[in-house]
């Protein structure tokens, strides 16, 4: 089913919701799924769906701590398209990150673990 934004058009964006889990796991590296599911406007269900492809493909590695996970990401991996693949994911996670950190006046923490 398409989504229809208020005036019928056909709703669309440039990021997939994996690259926006992605980029939320940049912003908090100690996201519970739920607040992933929440910052992409996925189900909670879809979020772990989207977690657990982004492990099996080695973006992200997961690890226990406590109760809670800890995610790191490899930013060395390339886009998974083919006409992208020449790129890897830190420019990705570099702009996104970057912006935020100017746009709320470099006074929040926004250090990520990119597996560095």
């Amino acid at each position: 089913m398409s989504q229809q934004d208020t005036s019928g058009a056909r709703s669309w964006t440039f990021l997939t919701s994996h690259a926006r889990a992605l980029i939320a796991i940049a912003h908090n590296p100690h996201s519970r799924l739920r607040d992933i599911a929440d910052r992409i406007d996925v189900t909670e269900r879809s979020a772990q769906t989207i977690v657990n492809d982004l492990q099996e493909a080695g973006y992200i590695t997961r690890t226990r701590v406590g109760r809670r996970n800890h995610y790191s990401i490899d930013p060395s991996r390339p886009f998974r398209h083919s006409a992208d693949a020449d790129y890897r994911i830190e420019g990705l996670l570099t702009v996104f990150t970057s912006h935020d950190s100017l746009y709320r006046g470099g006074d929040q923490d926004t250090s990520t673990d990119l597996g560095t």
